[in-house]
């Protein structure tokens, strides 16, 4: 049976104040707010949890998710990738399209969101492909990717070369309110590369990917939304000057958003050191001044969303040497906490931003219901503990893939609650060693 729950002088984090407020938050039976005070007295029959010292904030929505499964079940599955991204504090998620097959058709929409509702325990949406087994041919099947509730098209993992497919592509997305989203890579121009392309590629000896490919492809595709007047999406930003691109393009009146992860604000190339491929992703590792750049823009609003691409892999395609080893890291488990022990904690970086650019814009942008912490929204937050640590290994790790550079590493931080609606996703205030998922229940 359902009881009201009471969190005790938590600190709220918001999104529009840089200030966090203490304040006791009191969840109805229904997994409803009922009330946001400074003080709340304890109804009868409540459960209590002290969150003092800790900080509450809406819970994150992750809307660049690569979750393999049909076809990949051996890298992640929707359920595994789902429990992975409650172990990360964040509540909603968008699948991309690139499994095996690509989800290029309203029957395959269906498939999988048919196997999210039976497997995931929060909600997982579903982007389908802009062409055809995503091979940059023909158009997919884009009206009936829509009316099966696809939110997004995108070849993510590959550009679409063909400038005529892709303005075919988002004259369908306007009429449709679909969002068109850009994997921006020139591929004749990055090819056979593996890191940035730069001196520290040279010294290496790893073929390199430069940077105006990325910058070369977002121009072409901004352009060609702007002449449609669609609403497009530039995923994983990496670069300075292709930040600069889509700022004039934004002042311009282009209906444009961005997405920066978390790896292209924590990590440059100079960390490439010993091969190691769980530092290998496409767009690659850029500069320090590129990390730079993109966290000023991430603070000035150029950049709308944090996203984490999350990309797993099996520990044998890993193992590969670098030129070989696939693109791409899990961030589903690593995300909040690498921003909180790199950014927040050395104060880089504001809760609000967080909370703004991780929670509350991928939610208004895929037209979702907000997460605010405040009377009459459902609860949708997590607490978090600044003063703990987590140790991200295997124990640790709920993802079938672990090809992240913080492997046996330590973090500052720990997510401690996740709640969604009536239900406690995850739960370690108990004192429990691990994630309470042994009850699956979907939310819908």
């Amino acid at each position: 049976m359902k009881r009201k729950r009471l969190f005790k002088q938590a600190s709220l984090v918001s999104a529009d104040n840089p200030r966090t407020q203490t304040a006791d938050i009191l969840v109805d039976e229904r997994g409803v707010i009922e009330g946001v005070e400074p003080e709340i007295r304890a109804p009868e029959g409540c459960e209590e949890w002290d969150c003092r010292d800790k900080i509450m904030m809406p819970a994150l929505f992750d809307m660049h998710v690569h979750l393999r499964e049909p076809g990949r079940e051996d890298q992640e599955t929707i359920e595994t990738g789902s429990n992975a991204a409650i172990n990360g504090g964040i509540t909603g998620i968008l699948a991309m399209p690139n499994t095996t097959p690509p989800i290029d058709s309203g029957g395959m929409v269906r498939f999988v969101q048919t196997l999210a509702r039976d497997r995931a325990r929060i909600p997982v949406l579903t982007a389908g492909c802009i062409t055809r087994g995503r091979e940059g041919g023909q158009l997919a099947e884009i009206a009936d990717i829509h009316q099966q509730g696809a939110v997004m098209i995108t070849d993510d993992g590959s550009p679409v070369s063909d400038a005529y497919l892709l303005r075919r592509a988002l004259e369908y997305a306007r009429h449709f309110n679909l969002i068109v989203a850009s994997h921006c890579e020139v591929m004749e121009l990055s090819r056979g590369g593996a890191m940035n392309e730069g001196a520290h590629s040279y010294r290496l000896g790893i073929p390199g990917i430069p940077a105006c490919g990325e910058e070369i492809c977002i121009e072409r595709d901004l352009r060609l939304a702007q002449y449609t007047r669609t609403h497009i999406h530039i995923q994983h930003v990496s670069t300075a000057r292709g930040l600069e691109i889509i700022r004039r393009f934004k002042e311009d009146g282009v209906n444009a958003t961005c997405e920066v992860t978390p790896h292209h604000l924590l990590f440059s190339e100079t960390d490439i050191q010993d091969y190691d491929t769980h530092l290998k992703m496409n767009p690659p590792l850029r500069t320090v001044e590129d990390n730079a750049a993109l966290l000023d823009g991430l603070k000035k609003g150029w950049i709308d969303v944090i996203a984490t691409d999350h990309a797993p892999h099996t520990t044998f395609e890993k193992n590969l040497d670098f030129a070989s080893a696939p693109f791409g890291i899990i961030g589903l488990e690593t995300a909040l906490l690498s921003l909180y022990t790199r950014l927040v904690e050395p104060g880089h970086l504001g809760w609000d931003v967080i909370a703004h650019r991780f929670a509350s814009e991928p939610r208004r942008i895929l037209n979702r219901e907000p997460a605010d912490i405040a009377a009459g929204r459902t609860a949708d937050f997590l607490v978090f503990d600044p003063n703990a640590q987590t140790r991200i290994d295997a124990s640790y790790l709920l993802s079938k893939s672990h090809n992240t550079p913080y492997l046996n590493q330590t973090l500052k931080g720990s997510i401690e609650k996740v709640v969604l609606g009536p239900d406690i996703l995850l739960d370690r205030l108990t004192g429990e060693p691990a994630p309470l998922f042994s009850k699956r229940e979907v939310v819908t």
